[in-house]
């Protein structure tokens, strides 16, 4: 999948933020079984539960691109599979920095939420940037956990857990390390933790947190649902592949387009 660019760009804002990087980091892709131990997301308190990308914290029980009867009310069949992420250029932060309406049309139905523009710029920039290139069009939301650690995650075109745009960029908006830091509808980004040249290793995955959580204060916040989230519910109460309270949903989830106001 080639080389990402190995460069840092660091962007003077507007006065209600100061400076802000987005940081491409020199990393070459590989596959997830290849990334478990460089990769390793920040663990919760469990030391079990993480929300990580581009190494699965576990070996799952199926695999990830499997095909689960469709067993929640409301969801159609969908078409999505696992594939390459589609090629993007760089998005520009110099664009205004808004709050935004974003919806998730999946194939269980419209997932709606308020992007913090203004609390997370870099990151709803990029996301934004991703959502509006296709990024995530007809892709599968890959992991689902149910224990202690209650979110859905999705953003990875591959469904592995491993794939992401050619470019990171740092954590923002971080939430007090308290008990159910993370509740019930927040939107938030995955990570792999800090690369080895103290970066952010944020990229396309995230996750949404379907009943209140606590996790270690290193994921960005970047949104809130305002409408759908029993749907995350549902695929959540339906249970994971094989078993088990952490992999592939048992109810296939994908998201088929994005619409970005």
């Amino acid at each position: 999948m080639g080389v990402r660019v190995n460069l840092t760009k660091r962007l003077v804002a507007t006065a209600s933020v100061a400076l802000f990087a987005i940081s491409l980091s020199g990393f070459v892709h590989a596959q997830a079984s290849q990334l478990k131990n460089s990769a390793s997301p920040h663990p919760s308190p469990t030391a079990t539960h993480k929300v990580g990308t581009r190494a699965l914290p576990k070996t799952l029980s199926a695999p990830l691109t499997a095909t689960a009867a469709q067993t929640v009310e409301g969801c159609a069949k969908t078409n999505a599979t696992a594939h390459y992420p589609i090629k993007v250029g760089t998005p520009d932060p110099k664009v205004p920095q808004v709050d935004h309406i974003i919806t998730l049309n999946t194939n269980c139905g419209p997932i709606t939420f308020t992007a913090f523009g203004k609390k997370a710029p870099v990151t709803v920039i990029a996301m934004t940037f991703l959502a509006k290139a296709g990024f995530f069009d007809h892709s599968l939301c890959h992991r689902v956990t149910t224990s202690q650690l209650y979110v859905l995650q999705c953003g990875d075109p591959t469904a592995s857990g491993s794939g992401g745009p050619m470019w990171s960029y740092d954590n923002e908006n971080l939430p007090a390390d308290a008990p159910n830091n993370y509740p019930a509808g927040t939107i938030a980004m995955a990570n792999s933790g800090t690369a080895a040249n103290g970066r952010g290793t944020n990229g396309s995955q995230f996750f949404i947190v379907y009943k209140d959580t606590y996790l270690p204060p290193t994921y960005t916040i970047w949104g809130q649902v305002t409408s759908g989230l029993d749907i995350v519910k549902r695929v959540a109460a339906a249970g994971v592949v094989g078993g088990g309270t952490d992999g592939t949903p048992v109810q296939k989830i994908a998201i088929e387009s994005v619409t970005v106001k």
